[in-house]
């Protein structure tokens, strides 16, 4: 009886291992295998699908920008003159050296920056007028710096000069003073013929005459109390 228990025992866990076994196959790995294969090639049909149709629009695209025309030297001047000007003014020298740049032709040039003049989208002087007041209030540059900077920017002699009528001697002093008393604390405990070198390098620098320049130092000091009665200035 014993045996016979055992063996029906036996006989059922068999019985029930093996249908696990059979029972879990459809829903296991060869259940996964197809569903895997079949997302697998709908993946693959929908991006092939994607890609023609990319590739589609891109061909689209391509087609559309051959099919506009080349622009002329004339409107790529225009075009590049418009481009520099929308940032800041700029002088007739400055716009021709950009074009000769980009290799427009001078004949073209000549005509394309002709024609903005006559508009007034080109003006030298309203240019140098601006420069000088700008420079001055900002910079504190002197009038033969001023004039250096416009020189260099291609503005006529002429031109150079008027802007520069703007400023008088008086003006250019008080503003040589204005400079040295906000780097005069900076001077302070250095010898005074090194805070002459500094304080008047300074105004030589900003383009300013050196009489006007040891005139402007030597009151300064005066005002601190310092002795320059024999104020000169010292090379080194």
């Amino acid at each position: 009886m014993w045996e016979q228990e055992r063996g029906g025992g036996g006989d059922g866990r068999e019985g029930r291992r093996a249908g696990g076994r059979e029972g879990r196959r459809p829903f296991g790995r060869e259940g996964g295998r197809e569903s895997g294969r079949d997302g697998s090639r709908d993946g693959s049909r929908e991006g092939s699908r994607e890609g023609r149709r990319a590739e589609g629009r891109g061909a689209e695209g391509r087609e559309g920008r051959q099919e506009l025309p080349p622009q002329s030297p004339e409107e790529q001047a225009r075009a590049i003159c418009l481009r520099l000007l929308t940032g800041m003014p700029r002088t007739r020298r400055q716009l021709a050296d950009a074009l000769a740049k980009r290799d427009i032709p001078e004949e073209v040039s000549e005509q394309v920056l002709s024609r903005f003049e006559e508009v007034g989208l080109i003006d030298d002087a309203a240019f140098a007028g601006a420069w000088v007041e700008s420079r001055h209030r900002g910079r504190g540059l002197a009038r033969r710096a001023l004039a250096q900077e416009l020189r260099t920017k291609g503005v006529a002699p002429t031109l150079v000069q008027e802007a520069l009528e703007q400023l008088d001697s008086d003006q250019e002093e008080e503003t040589a003073r204005e400079l040295v008393e906000r780097k005069l604390r900076a001077t302070r405990g250095l010898e005074r013929d090194k805070r002459i070198r500094r304080l008047a390098g300074m105004l030589a620098r900003k383009g300013y005459p050196e009489g006007m320049a040891l005139r402007v130092v030597r009151r300064a000091l005066e005002a601190e109390g310092e002795d320059a009665e024999d104020l000169g200035y010292p090379g080194g």
